[in-house]
């Protein structure tokens, strides 16, 4: 078992307090997702699972065993970078091998081992190379081949697609989802990019300001968010933001013109609350004149038209098809009132 569990886990920096009592428990084979904004924790979190951070309260335990006091050699647990950190007088086969040798294990050990992570990542034709000769995909593949030959219970990463092109994410998310398909050892992935996130992830962890907004599925968590920083930030484009206020059993949007009937129980007359809709649940009236188009971004199959609405409020719709609307224009929009979704201003609560 290697599973991962933190109890009420603290991180101080003198009289900084950064991580606030995080409750965790990552199952067995699991593919657990810290996601949030820079700032946030997630790094520091994974640093100390990896024990590169100290613990300043609370326990960690890898499978049966409190790692809290463990050095990182002891607690089974492989870390990837963002940078690649390969050596580069070494190749590929040299690299992936390294540690193994520098621990004494037999050569055949470790050449049986870098066979496998190399089948594993399909690097077989680059063994005899340097880094320098290699891709930065390539690169990243290698690092963590590294870490497969080690035998982990555990796999870390820390952003590792951050310092690679578009393309390359893309193809190194497929490689990394396979990879934990194939091996299905624990793993835990520190992103800031919801789209990893909701790609790789059995879990994700919202995190925000050292504490833990939310945990659950990535489907969970865009469909019925407990609060608003988690709809805002789970989903691309993020979900709309329209003021609204409780009158008449209705909630009062100015930025609509409107009246929407959401189906909640919605809090006392006069209450302050904010009214969110995502931009694929929204559909352009033509004939309307409630807004004004500031932008439409042409994707191909999908487009983006950015709105403001007459109190200023910006508006975002996802649109399909041949005819998309232009900029400069004014429009009106609908959405259904089952797809909106409710929060308190104040405290930024889900109302349900």
């Amino acid at each position: 078992m290697s599973g991962v569990t933190l109890q009420n886990v603290i991180k101080r920096y003198g009289d900084v307090q950064v991580i606030h009592g995080i409750d965790l428990e990552i199952k067995d084979g699991e593919f657990c997702v810290f996601v949030g904004p820079s700032g946030c924790g997630k790094s520091t979190l994974l640093r100390m699972v990896a024990g590169l951070e100290e613990t300043t309260a609370g326990a960690m335990t890898i499978g049966e065993r409190d790692v809290t006091a463990m050095d990182p050699a002891e607690r089974g647990v492989a870390m990837v970078f963002q940078t690649y950190a390969l050596y580069p007088h070494m190749t590929v086969k040299e690299n992936m091998g390294f540690g193994l040798k520098m621990n004494g294990h037999p050569k055949a050990e470790i050449a049986e081992k870098v066979a496998e992570a190399t089948r594993i990542l399909k690097l077989e034709e680059y063994l005899d190379r340097k880094p320098a000769a290699l891709s930065g995909g390539q690169r990243q593949r290698v690092s963590i081949g590294r870490a497969i030959v080690r035998g982990p219970e555990v796999f870390l990463f820390d952003e590792p697609l951050s310092n690679l092109d578009a393309e390359l994410r893309v193809e190194m998310r497929v490689e990394i989802a396979r990879l934990h398909k194939e091996i299905g050892a624990t793993m835990i992935y520190v992103t800031h990019d919801q789209v990893e996130a909701m790609t790789l992830a059995d879990k994700i962890v919202v995190l925000r300001s050292g504490r833990i907004e939310q945990v659950g599925a990535p489907l969970d968590l865009y469909r019925d968010p407990d609060n608003k920083f988690v709809a805002g930030f789970i989903g691309s484009p993020a979900m709309n933001f329209l003021d609204g206020v409780v009158k008449n059993g209705q909630v009062e949007v100015p930025g609509l013109q409107a009246s929407v009937s959401v189906p909640v129980t919605l809090p006392a007359e006069g209450t302050e609350v904010t009214l969110g809709v995502r931009p694929e649940h929204i559909t352009i009236d033509p004939a309307g004149d409630t807004h004004s188009i500031d932008l439409t971004e042409a994707l191909g199959g999908t487009s983006y038209a950015y709105l403001m609405s007459s109190t200023g409020e910006k508006i975002i719709v996802e649109e399909h098809g041949d005819d998309r609307s232009l900029a400069g224009g004014r429009v009106g929009i609908t959405f259904p009132a089952e797809r909106t979704m409710l929060f308190d201003r104040k405290t930024e609560a889900r109302l349900r």
